[in-house]
């Protein structure tokens, strides 16, 4: 409230109470004085008016207003997950219900019934089988199927063991599979090989008729030949060292895996054997005689046997 104003309201209420004190009487004339004043516009000296109450007051409007907004998204995005998971919790309880080699037995059988119902079809019909089974593939899909099925058949026949010069083209084939270049690394490092070269003067860049860029190696010097060294001043990355370390252990653990499935790697001793029925056989003669032979093999072994 303005000074003038708290002023003006304290003057009109100590005004009655000293005209009843004077009179003596017990009665006085309630004056009618509001508990709160309601805030005036506080005249300025250059006759504007102060708007600071409506600012606040819409301000306070606009705060609430957000905050109701915010809620209600945060009660959507509440309510949305629940919903989701609670999809996700009935989908997970009926998967694990169903039993995954069921529906694989089930499918499987289907797949059988309707081969063989195709094929009592066709013997029915007086048809070739096989003939009309192909109508389904194209030429192309039909000899992709039988370089895999050739292939399929020697890796299955490759498996035993069979020289040490198979072995090592397995593990060659193998490494080649996995193995993943860095091809726009490569071409990375081609293009500033041909950029350096070119600007030493020992490679020459042409354009051809049809404007294909050709790279023509002026005094020999930059196209690898059986008499080039330049590979010994390759140095690889951090990458590819730490690539070839795990190749060699991985192979190296294979190796020692290997030796253990064939019971090499615990034996101690002399090898009493020459395979392994006859070290099954010889187990069962030193569990039961080995009590009554040890000293004589001792002795035989010191070269003091009589």
């Amino acid at each position: 409230m303005p000074p003038a104003k708290r002023r003006r309201v304290a003057e009109a209420s100590e005004a009655p109470t000293e005209q009843a004190t004077q009179q003596g009487t017990t009665h006085h004339k309630p004056t009618d004085v509001p508990s709160q004043a309601a805030p005036e516009l506080e005249d300025r000296p250059d006759g504007s008016t102060n708007n600071v109450a409506p600012k606040l007051a819409s301000g306070v409007v606009e705060k609430n207003k957000e905050r109701q907004d915010r809620f209600k998204a945060l009660q959507a995005r509440a309510k949305k997950s629940a919903e989701r998971n609670l999809k996700e919790a009935a989908a997970e309880s009926q998967r694990l219900a169903t039993d995954p080699n069921l529906l694989s037995s089930l499918s499987r059988k289907q797949a059988f019934a309707s081969h063989n119902l195709l094929k009592a079809d066709t013997a029915a019909a007086g048809e070739d089988f096989e003939r009309k089974r192909a109508w389904d593939w194209t030429i192309e899909e039909s000899e992709k199927w039988d370089k895999r099925m050739e292939k399929k058949g020697r890796h299955r026949e490759d498996v035993a063991f069979q020289d040490y010069r198979q072995d090592s083209r397995k593990v060659y084939k193998r490494q080649l599979r996995e193995m993943k270049p860095d091809v726009e690394g490569y071409e990375k490092q081609k293009m500033e090989a041909v950029q350096k070269a070119a600007l030493s003067g020992g490679l020459e860049i042409v354009e051809t008729d049809d404007g294909e860029l050709v790279a023509v190696d002026k005094n020999g010097t930059f196209y690898s030949t059986a008499d080039s060294t330049d590979f010994v001043e390759n140095k690889p990355d951090r990458a590819a060292v730490d690539r070839l370390v795990t190749d060699l252990r991985k192979a190296e653990e294979s190796r020692l895996r290997k030796r253990r499935d064939r019971g090499k790697g615990d034996e101690e001793g002399d090898v009493t054997y020459i395979n392994d029925k006859n070290q099954a056989f010889n187990k069962r003669l030193k569990r039961f005689y080995d009590k009554y032979t040890s000293e004589i093999r001792d002795s035989f072994e010191r070269g003091t046997a009589i």
